[in-house]
């Protein structure tokens, strides 16, 4: 695996290539970014992986500073795969050589809401770094994690209405044994947060339940299940049921006709904030 840390080295080893895929990613890798990286191999050749934690993306009071960094751990896990041709580890200097005054900002019916509520200015910077990575790399593919189920949609919509020649896929949220979508952020929580957070999933498979059901009351759906949450000590952002298209609140005529749905929640347990999706 050749490891680069400038524009000009990662072209230079692209150069010609007219069938790479690429994984987008902010490091401190585990198991779901290694099934992302087995994902592109299976769809083109040579793979490409970035690790570049991103200023933009994150608010004043968030975890810049904090997010773990562990670009050695992370080289050797990637060795270790073999999927991975090329690394590419910029520092800002190199991604931001002077302010980043061009931004991409998604709009606001799907941008504003949701992460986007709680986490205002999110998905533009996520929107503009990942614009920036996909003109550096020139991929023919690139992989995300359903996980992050909003920004997927985000990244999708940008890369269609910009007409960039790269195929967006998807792969499904990674989970530990006990069900917990798999993070970098999971090494924040405690060993008795850890044994709770599972719960968060749980709850998302109580309200699938619940609609399989014919519960179909959106409101109060997701009314019990923050409050099933909060009384455990989470700090509910949201737990909303949504139609996949659009991420728009389903009516009446959407449970009537079978509109594909999904779950999404955000929850804060001690200082971690988690997030998870699950479709219906």
């Amino acid at each position: 695996m050749k490891v680069v840390h400038t524009i000009q080295e990662l072209r230079d080893h692209l150069r010609g290539q007219t069938r790479v895929s690429f994984v987008p990613t902010m490091g401190n890798l585990h198991a779901g970014h290694l099934a992302l990286m087995k994902l592109a191999r299976q769809h083109g050749d040579p793979v490409v992986a970035s690790i570049f934690v991103n200023r933009l993306q994150f608010g004043p009071s968030e975890d810049f500073d904090r997010y773990p960094r562990t670009l050695a751990e992370d080289i050797e896990k990637l060795e270790r795969e073999r999927d991975v041709y090329v690394l590419f580890a910029p520092d800002e200097k190199e991604m931001y050589p002077e302010p980043q005054n061009y931004r991409v900002q998604p709009p606001d019916d799907l941008g504003d809401i949701l992460e986007g509520e709680f986490r205002p200015g999110f998905f533009k910077g996520v929107c503009t770094v990942v614009l920036k990575l996909l003109s550096c790399v020139q991929p023919r593919v690139a992989v995300f994690g359903k996980k992050d189920y909003q920004q997927l949609m985000i990244v999708r919509a940008m890369c269609r209405q910009f007409q960039l020649p790269v195929e967006v896929l998807a792969h499904e949220t990674v989970r530990a044994d006990d069900g917990l979508a798999l993070s970098s952020r999971n090494r924040y929580l405690t060993d008795a947060e850890r044994a709770e957070a599972p719960r968060l999933y749980a709850q998302l498979q109580a309200m699938r339940q619940q609609v399989a059901a014919g519960q179909h009351d959106v409101a109060a759906l997701e009314q019990e299940a923050a409050g099933a949450l909060a009384a455990r000590g989470w700090l509910v952002d949201y737990m909303s049921l949504r139609r996949q298209r659009d991420l728009k609140a389903p009516d009446s005529a959407d449970f009537q006709t079978g509109e594909p749905l999904v779950v999404l929640a955000a929850a804060k347990l001690g200082n971690t904030r988690l997030i998870d999706n699950l479709e219906l």
